[in-house]
């Protein structure tokens, strides 16, 4: 399963991997840092690091079973995205590629860190000499790229998924994006150009090379923000068509190591080297590959069969993952010192179920608290666990934050604040005024063998307490476009509860992209925000508000640790996992390196050996 987006996972790939792609366990990642990242050991990764010197040259071909969402430089949110942007395009920040220091935000195109003034509400950022574009003749990339980069962002046609992030704390960004979607989604091109040319954002300026934001109030997060796609520079040439359109789509610019030779959607991508890219000037990319092919019309099964042959015909996963049967043995394999197969962690929660806070259903039932928590306490988590190929891929979280992110080492040792307790949870429900029980619509999608065995599971959990959970099967498309992010759907009662997947935009400080987008209130709620069940407490908002605003990440990890633990207490959702993505390379590929941020291991790095099968 991939995310949905980077915060946001894509729950309609349950079925690819049991769910075990989200988060790390406690024993593969240190406390965060003061600045905000989290440093990361190897854990339960195992490096292919090869022998004698990196070689360069050669193909590596990559087998998938999914496309790309949007092939372009701002708008994109989604790790596949982010899979393939490592090898064409280059943002002003990274994540570093070094083993131990994946979660770490490095200087990309930026000359350094940003240079930080006026009480924490001034960023400047210096651009690198000797990044290109490969235009004809290839082209200095600017600051001004990085500003429309921004500006485009917020397009009315495809905005950026992120934006709640960091929209209302860069001085007059809001103000601007509030403009350029008054166009509406049918904006053309020209309508576009012409907005732009005729607005700016007050708060963000370009002088030289050096852009400088202007945010509102500290945040302690904003330099781990600046990895955002929102922020990557946008060449010129990007005006000329409509943001992730198809044809904008075939006509990329790239400053990475590599360029997009073939482009066809849900069929294949053919990277080759790109001849305006200066290794001098890349500090994080050494694109030791001469080519490489994505084919994504494969099956889990067939792709890993087709792995471990070690031929040349597959070096590694583009999109896919070992299928869940081969999971067990290659974990065994791993521990007897196989170097091709990685679990790695991701820092996040998924899956989680949902309630429906706004259902009319039952006398709005999931409106009370106290049915809630009557629901969380009659679950047990442990046999959902075992549905995701237990506690080694998928280690249990009982609350908000995942391991490793800021907060999340503030809260008590061994939180868990609904331990299972089936007496516990019948005495609520007969408080809340139901005593003979209540029905349930559990929305899922039957494609997934995932979803349907722990929709399985918890209606065998629930009954003995009298809940009857009766499932509302859907396409795995119409899963999230036509009920989670549709409010009329949820406020018509088409559902009672669900599931879903969260993991965070950056890593360590990175409480405020758990808070903002799921436990906001309003702003909060879809289908901008992933709020699916509508919850909203306005002590809990005013907190959020308050722990956003810290200007470190100290100070506010307390405050995001109460949050947590208010949050837990109103029981807006049951958190069950913080899993492990497992992944497999062939033999050949060295250097395959674990990156959280796409999922994936960083193509853009790796060197190849002869195959052997």
């Amino acid at each position: 399963m991939r995310t949905r987006t980077r915060s946001s996972l894509a729950v309609s790939g349950l079925a690819a991997v049991a769910l075990a792609v989200a988060a790390c366990g406690g024993s593969t990642s240190s406390g965060p840092k003061a600045g905000g990242n989290v440093s990361l050991n190897s854990g339960l990764q195992a490096l292919n690091p090869g022998t004698g010197a990196p070689q360069k040259g050669g193909t590596l071909n990559l087998v998938g079973t999914g496309d790309v969402t949007f092939m372009d430089y701002n708008i994109s949110y989604y790790t596949i995205d982010a899979l393939g942007q490592r090898l064409w395009q280059r943002g002003l920040y990274g994540y570093s590629p070094v083993p131990g220091h994946t979660t770490e935000v490095v200087p990309e195109l930026a000359t350094a860190a940003p240079v930080i003034t006026n009480g924490g509400k001034t960023y400047a950022v210096t651009i690198r000499n000797g990044a290109m574009w490969n235009t004809s003749p290839a082209r200095q990339v600017t600051a001004a790229d990085a500003l429309r980069g921004l500006e485009r962002a917020c397009n009315p046609v495809q905005p950026f998924g992120g934006l709640p992030d960091f929209e209302s704390i860069i001085a007059g960004y809001s103000q601007f994006c509030t403009g350029f979607q008054a166009l509406g989604a049918t904006a053309t091109p020209a309508a576009i150009k012409k907005y732009l040319a005729s607005h700016t954002i007050s708060g963000v300026t370009v002088s030289g090379q050096t852009i400088t934001y202007n945010l509102t109030q500290p945040a302690s997060y904003f330099t781990d923000e600046l990895q955002l796609d929102a922020f990557s520079p946008a060449p010129v040439e990007s005006l000329a068509y409509v943001p992730g359109s198809a044809v904008s789509q075939q006509h990329t610019i790239a400053d990475g190591p590599y360029q997009v030779q073939t482009y066809v959607p849900t069929k294949k991508i053919v990277f080759v080297r790109n001849p305006a890219w200066q290794a001098s000037s890349d500090p994080i990319r050494k694109g030791y590959v001469d080519q490489i092919n994505v084919t994504e019309t494969g099956d889990q099964t067939t792709n890993q069969t087709t792995l471990q042959t070690n031929t040349a015909a597959a070096g590694a996963e583009w999109d896919s993952f070992p299928p869940v049967a081969a999971v067990p043995g290659l974990v065994a394999q791993m521990q007897h010192g196989s170097k091709n197969f990685s679990l790695g962690p991701t820092f996040s929660t998924n899956p989680y179920v949902v309630y429906n806070e706004v259902s009319p259903n039952n006398g709005g039932a999931m409106g009370k608290v106290a049915v809630r928590q009557a629901i969380n306490y009659a679950i047990n988590r442990a046999h959902l666990i075992q549905d995701l190929n237990g506690a080694t891929l998928s280690p249990p979280l009982s609350h908000v934050l995942p391991d490793g992110i800021n907060g999340a080492q503030d809260l008590p040792k061994g939180y868990d604040p609904y331990p299972f307790n089936q007496a516990k949870a019948k005495s609520l429900l007969a408080s809340a005024g139901y005593k003979n029980g209540l029905s349930l619509k559990f929305l899922y999608r039957p494609s997934s063998s995932a979803s349907t065995k722990l929709f399985q599971t918890l209606q065998a959990d629930l009954a003995p307490v009298g809940i009857k959970l009766v499932g509302v099967g859907v396409p795995a498309a119409d899963f999230y476009a036509k009920y989670l992010i549709v409010p009329s759907v949820a406020k018509r009662g088409a559902w009672d509860v669900s599931l879903a997947g969260w993991g965070p935009d950056w890593y360590g400080d990175a409480a405020t992209s758990f808070f903002k987008p799921l436990f906001y209130g309003a702003p909060s709620y879809p289908p901008v925000g992933s709020n699916f069940g509508f919850y909203n407490n306005p002590a809990v908002n005013a907190l959020i508000t308050q722990a956003s605003s810290q200007a470190s990440a100290s100070s506010a990890a307390t405050m995001w640790a109460q949050a947590d633990q208010m949050v837990m207490k109103d029981a807006p959702f049951y958190p069950i996992t913080q899993p492990l993505q497992p992944l497999y390379h062939a033999s050949y590929v060295h250097n395959a390196v674990y990156v959280p941020a796409i999922q994936g291991f960083d193509f853009s790095n790796v060197w190849l050996s002869s195959p052997t099968g």
